[in-house]
């Protein structure tokens, strides 16, 4: 088991970021393998941040990976091979599917039906 722990901060301008902290004494810097559909991802930095005790992880998305459907990227401990994280790129016919797709489609339909309801409220009282 790893004794490695990776918490997401942010998705920004194409680039997957995180905290990497240790329970391990010393400095040495993690080795921190990505992969997509098991290919490794290239151009991954490990930066440490002595201030606050902890490494910055950055993962740039190629774009030469995104594309319709799920496109899922795996975070590992190069050493242990554990999975300190994970994320993933929805995209094109994939979300027609998705839940998260069809409550946003239930919300705006709800709205519009309040606003007639209201209306016609307003029209008869």
């Amino acid at each position: 088991m790893s004794d490695l722990t990776l918490t997401k901060t942010r998705l920004f301008e194409g680039v997957w970021e995180g905290v990497l902290t240790t329970e391990a004494e010393g400095n040495t810097q993690p080795e921190i393998a990505v992969t997509h559909l098991g290919e490794p991802v290239r151009g991954v930095e490990v930066v440490e941040d002595r201030a606050a005790r902890h490494w910055v992880v950055r993962v740039p998305i190629p774009v030469e990976l995104i594309s319709d459907g799920v496109q899922t990227f795996l975070i590992n401990d190069a050493k242990s091979g554990d999975t300190l994280a994970s994320f993933a790129l929805l995209s094109g016919d994939a979300l027609s599917y998705d839940i998260r797709a069809e409550v946003t489609l239930l919300r705006e339909e709800l709205d519009m039906l309040k606003r007639a309801f209201r209306r016609h409220c307003l029209e008869t009282g």
